[in-house]
């Protein structure tokens, strides 16, 4: 007789490490996703998770994925020319980030530079994007937590537009992103120049990332949702982009949780 281990999520609480800061290396979320296969004519459900990036931009990005554990997707890095797509399948547990990297140029060796989301100077990512540049953060539930929570992150700058879309599952499973280009209404303060063409917006920083102060970085004498509220900036970022996550402390309005689905990563999604 076949059996299964279908995991089943009860908890809608977003795991100790959703906290967001734009110092942290990875932030959380939580996916599921029931696969079946057959194995000798047993069908066998397996907890598993498929990420599929897809690149609506009208050029090449080249995905970055940090893991915040031993299991790397992609190899940390693959290019995707413009209408191009990858799929990425991640286990129970898993947790990390993907991001855009734009304008970059590689060699044969897989090393080279990015004028946005840089992580090292290689193509497959071993450690985050250097800052400013729009985040897809997840966690893969497990075991019996089978409660997905993820959002699109703006605390560490803007780069790129991007959805989050869930495809099938259960719960509330709504779609999140920005899709609004924010590098067009960047405050000047903030601004990243394209060093290749003239007067471009490339990205946009964080004001964390600007100033590095502990109102704007939600640290030290700010390091509670009491003590830091959202600045100025951060708000620029909210009222362009309601779903996404503006700063450290908002969680309410960005972080969405989804059971046992598959995701749709799109760079520069069209949907309204």
């Amino acid at each position: 007789m076949c059996s299964s281990t279908p995991r089943y999520g009860t908890g809608s609480s977003p795991p100790n490490n959703v906290r967001r800061r734009s110092q942290s290396l990875f932030f959380a979320t939580d996916l599921g996703l029931l696969q079946d296969k057959w194995i000798m004519g047993c069908c066998i459900v397996v907890n598993s998770t498929v990420f599929v990036l897809e690149n609506s931009c009208p050029y090449t990005v080249w995905p970055g994925i940090l893991s915040g554990n031993s299991t790397t997707l992609g190899d940390g890095g693959v290019p995707l020319t413009p209408g191009a797509s990858v799929q990425l399948t991640a286990p129970p547990g898993w947790l990390g980030r993907f991001w855009a990297r734009t304008g970059c140029s590689f060699d044969a060796s897989g090393h080279g530079t990015c004028v946005t989301g840089d992580c090292g100077g290689v193509l497959n990512c071993n450690r985050g994007g250097f800052p400013p540049a729009t985040l897809a953060e997840f966690t893969v539930g497990s075991g019996d937590s089978g409660m997905d929570f993820y959002d699109v992150s703006l605390v560490d700058g803007y780069n790129v537009k991007m959805g989050i879309e869930p495809l099938g599952g259960t719960g509330d499973c709504h779609y999140a992103g920005c899709l609004a280009d924010i590098n067009e209404i960047c405050p000047s303060d903030l601004r990243i120049m394209d060093p290749n063409i003239d007067g471009v917006v490339a990205a946009c920083m964080s004001a964390c990332a600007a100033f590095d102060s502990p109102e704007f970085c939600c640290t030290g004498a700010h390091a509670t949702p009491q003590t830091c509220s959202p600045s100025q900036y951060s708000m620029v970022f909210k009222k362009a982009c309601p779903s996404a996550h503006s700063y450290a402390y908002d969680d309410a309005t960005s972080i969405f949780t989804c059971s046992r689905s598959n995701y749709l990563i799109t760079f520069c999604p069209t949907r309204s």
